[in-house]
């Protein structure tokens, strides 16, 4: 196992990769320092703005199982003990160069089956990060008419999922699944996209052409990586279409003026949406479901996403939208198709309670059926200083969190029309969490604070959360 053949270069590292994390690097900067290869931004998600009361239930102070030498050629896998408690797969996000590191990949390829790439299949992404300008436009047809497009490239994602691939190739009976993630977000498309000529100095198009970019766009993609003549078609178990279109406290649809401080002119926006701009109601998002249910196989499943999801108003309005996205069900070209509801579950140490997760999830999937955890992380208390003296004890208090939340995932899933179909952390290793960096998008950490949200330190060793999904 590469685990074990690993462990020589993992205690050459681990003086220098304490060191830089005890130094106030940032997750980019401890990677480069150890490995040279680790990339940079991690997801522009979610923030959890909305503080809820927690129940009075305390959470339970039993001791992790985690033994106090790690034996690692002994321990449980993480993803065979999800798969008999919950029956679904267990994931994690990796970004950039993550998989050249021999760590990381060793822990996607032990301890998980299923992969998400954090931004590689991002709207930006494919664009080339040509943020500021469209790269150049061709000409597509599209039925039965000729429309100008801007030019994609897939090399960054490609390079990832080559990767998987091969070991998919090598190892058939330990095969890793990849989340498409994702086709239809207000964050990371470039404002070009919207414009006439795609010049952002241009007016708006109308929603007729902007339709027409919307369909060729998801046809494109879809086509590319899960069509009948992609050698990737086999790789991809579902895609989230539409991601966090639902605003923070209001109850209703994220709009164009979701933070009037953030002016549409931007190359990319974090909190305002130009697909409302365009449309100014839900249309693109029902849109975006008939498009993708008529370019993805049958076999893909897909999703809708978003955070602060246990939040009673903006949970109120993500159950709006799935009831709209159900109610236009319908056969392929003609209805849309949505398979689960994406929960983020980017917490912290108090909220959502319990309670306010079960409600959610119980909410979700009478609508749907199907829920999933998608990018799990935990924030740390801000107590949390970061040092050896103050780890112990916060990752016991972070395993106690996660198991609270453990339990009341598999006892939903125990529950007649629930099923709990898949669990994906948002990351692998602490030092590469995006928490670890500021984020003004969604809900990212203000990067004042030290973070260990993950099941991996920064030495690439499970810790006491780790034996909570991880047993016997």
């Amino acid at each position: 196992m590469m685990r074990r053949k690993a462990m020589s270069l993992l205690l050459a590292l681990t003086c220098t990769a304490t060191l830089l994390s005890g130094c106030g690097k940032t997750a980019v900067e401890v990677e480069s320092s150890v490995s040279q290869e680790v990339s940079s931004v991690q997801e522009s998600s979610k923030e959890e703005t909305s503080k809820e009361e927690t129940s009075s239930v305390e959470e339970s102070s039993e001791e992790s199982q985690a033994p106090a030498e790690i034996d690692l050629e002994n321990i449980p896998i993480l993803k065979d003990s999800v798969m008999n408690a919950m029956g679904c797969r267990a994931g994690c996000a990796v970004a950039g160069n993550e998989l050249d590191n021999p760590m990381v990949w060793d822990i996607v390829t032990t301890y998980f089956n299923a992969v998400t790439l954090g931004n590689e299949l991002k709207p930006d992404a494919l664009v080339d990060y040509s943020n500021g300008r469209c790269p150049g436009t061709v000409d597509a047809e599209l039925n039965g008419e000729t429309i100008q497009v801007p030019k994609l490239s897939y090399s960054r994602a490609e390079r990832m999922l080559n990767k998987i691939l091969k070991w998919n190739e090598e190892n058939p009976d330990d095969k890793i699944m990849v989340r498409g993630h994702v086709l239809v977000w207000h964050s990371q498309t470039p404002e070009w996209f919207f414009h006439v000529d795609y010049d952002k100095n241009k007016d708006y198009v109308d929603k007729d052409t902007m339709n027409k970019r919307l369909e060729w766009y998801i046809r494109t993609v879809l086509t590319h990586f899960t069509g009948e003549d992609s050698k990737y078609k086999d790789l991809f178990y579902g895609w989230d279409v539409v991601n966090e279109a639902v605003a923070d406290g209001t109850g209703t649809y994220r709009t164009d003026k979701e933070n009037p401080s953030e002016p549409l002119s931007r190359d990319t926006h974090g909190s305002n949406s130009s697909w409302w701009h365009v449309y100014q109601s839900n249309e693109y998002i029902i849109n975006a479901f008939k498009y993708a249910n008529k370019y993805a196989p049958a076999s893909l499943e897909l999703y809708y996403n978003d955070y602060n999801e246990c939040t009673e108003t903006k949970m109120n309005a993500i159950v709006e939208l799935l009831q709209a996205v159900k109610d236009a069900e319908g056969e392929p070209g003609v209805g849309t198709r949505i398979d689960a509801m994406g929960m983020q579950g980017h917490y912290d140490m108090t909220n959502p309670g319990f309670n306010f997760l079960e409600r959610a999830i119980n909410k979700y999937a009478a609508v749907v059926g199907n829920v999933q955890i998608t990018e799990f992380d935990i924030k740390a208390r801000e107590t949390y200083d970061g040092s050896d003296e103050k780890k112990p004890e916060e990752y016991e208090k972070m395993a106690n969190r996660y198991r609270t939340l453990y339990w009341v995932l598999k006892a939903r899933n125990e529950q007649p029309n629930i099923n709990v179909t898949g669990i994906t952390f948002w990351g692998t290793a602490d030092h590469l969490s995006w928490l670890q960096s500021r984020s003004d998008v969604g809900g990212g950490a203000s990067g004042k604070y030290p973070q260990c949200p993950l099941l991996f330190d920064e030495n690439y060793m499970p810790k006491p959360a780790y034996f909570v999904f991880a047993e016997e």
